[in-house]
């Protein structure tokens, strides 16, 4: 079983883990400040929507770690204890995440 669980809705990452997810957090806050610079500079809006587009990008780069780690960490363990609560969860995630 894995070290990392998931229970009462927390989880215990890593050191290595919550540097990666923070230095990624990081990244798209300041595509995001940049964006509102750009907009305040009042930017061609073909740079401005290219900058939105490379920090939904990082945010679904962000999103595919983070899903990534939830699966082989929390949905595995729950399985390996003969539940189906966090497959429920994640498939009704996943929709909410494709729409």
């Amino acid at each position: 079983m894995s070290d990392k669980k998931c229970c009462c809705n927390k989880k215990k990452r890593d050191e290595a883990e919550v540097k990666d997810l923070i230095t990624r957090l990081n990244r798209i806050e300041g595509q995001i400040r940049g964006i509102r610079g750009m907009i305040e500079e009042d930017a061609y809006c073909v740079d401005v929507l290219n900058q939105v587009n490379a920090a939904r990008c990082s945010l679904n780069s962000f999103s595919k770690v983070l899903l990534s780690s939830h699966i082989k960490t929390c949905v595995e363990d729950d399985v390996r204890n003969g539940s189906e609560e966090k497959i429920d969860e994640l498939v009704e995630l996943l929709q909410k995440m494709m729409k």
